[in-house]
């Protein structure tokens, strides 16, 4: 298959998966995690069950995933603040301030001990502890 075929299908998969992460989130903040359905999720997403499936198995592991897209886009946040300069004072509490901030709004609910299951949250926190370490060592 051509180059530009093969991107078109990546980047609409991409936006399929993302169409549904985004769906179940708002599903589940209105609901409640034991109330969503696949069948909810691919009706409200516009698309068919069987196709649903092909991306994800049940609700719980597209929370997972909505979950590792968010961690990943915070952890972003923080390094941008790294490598934004200023003093490693500055920088320092900013990141921490960030990171205070983040967990406050983000963390709890009734689905946050689901979430915090997979091995992307170990990967967040060892990235986080480095991304400090680094700042204090280059102080």
């Amino acid at each position: 298959m051509p180059k530009l075929w093969n991107d078109a299908i990546t980047a609409h998969r991409q936006a399929v998966r993302d169409a549904l992460l985004d769906t179940t989130a708002e599903l589940v903040a209105e609901n409640g995690l034991a109330s969503v359905t696949m069948t909810q999720i691919a009706e409200q997403a516009g698309i068919g069950r069987a196709t649903l499936y092909k991306y994800f198995p049940d609700v719980e592991s597209i929370m997972r995933a909505w979950h590792e897209r968010r961690v990943g886009g915070h952890l972003q946040q923080l390094a941008q603040i790294v490598e934004r300069g200023g003093s490693v004072e500055q920088r320092l509490e900013k990141v921490l301030s960030t990171y205070a901030m983040i967990d406050h709004e983000h963390h709890g609910g009734e689905f946050a001990a689901v979430l915090h299951q997979g091995s992307h949250s170990g990967h967040a926190q060892a990235h986080i502890h480095q991304l400090v370490q680094a700042l204090l060592t280059g102080g």
